[in-house]
Parts: structure tokens; C-alpha cells; sequence
């Protein structure tokens, strides 16, 4: 069974486990299917807005397409998600994309 297969199975089961729904956007992503990374990334935070790793990597995906709108959207709420939670690291380096996608 395939990774996206798998993922998708477990999510079945339980459609709110970050850690599946994480995998299975970064195999979409791998697989070259934005689309459908996006999709689960919004999912994720839909069902786990503390999720920061999802907002650092849809903004990114979103600026990598050109979207740079929506890509500073994702940031807004992705730089509140980490200042919410403590994560330095996701923040600084949101922040400095945020800064890049600005000029």
C-alpha cells in the first residue's frame, strides 16, 4: 500500500490526527499534487489551528505558486499559531518569508 493509501486510511479512522493529515499533505506535495496538499493543509488547520508546522509549509507551497496573498494570509494566522504555542523557530523563519514575499 502506498503512503497517500495509508494515510488516507488512517484518517478514516480518525479524520483530526495531525500527524496523518501532515503526512498526507507532504505526500501530495511530494507527488507534485499542490491542489490536493493544499486542501489537506486547510483541513488540518481547520481541525488543529495549533498545528504550526501546516501554516509554515501551506504559506510556503502558496508563495512557491505564486499566491502571494494567500501565502501572507497563511503567514498572519501562522505567526499567531506560534506565538500562541511558544515556537520560536517556525516564527522566526515565518516571519522572515512574510518579510521576503513583502518586497
Amino acid at each position: 500500500m502506498d503512503r497517500i493509501a495509508l494515510l488516507t486510511q488512517v484518517l478514516e479512522q480518525n479524520p483530526k490526527d495531525a500527524f496523518a493529515r501532515y503526512g498526507l499533505a507532504m505526500a501530495h506535495l511530494a507527488g507534485g499534487d499542490v491542489k490536493s496538499a493544499l486542501i489537506e493543509f486547510a483541513t488540518l488547520i481547520q481541525h488543529n489551528p495549533d498545528y504550526v508546522p501546516a501554516y509554515q509549509m501551506s504559506a510556503q507551497t502558496l508563495a512557491k505558486e505564486g499566491r502571494t496573498e494567500e501565502a501572507l494570509e497563511r503567514l498572519h494566522s501562522g505567526i499567531a499559531a506560534a506565538n500562541r504555542t511558544g515556537n520560536q523557530h517556525a516564527l522566526a523563519e515565518m516571519e522572515a518569508l512574510r518579510e521576503d514575499l513583502r518586497r
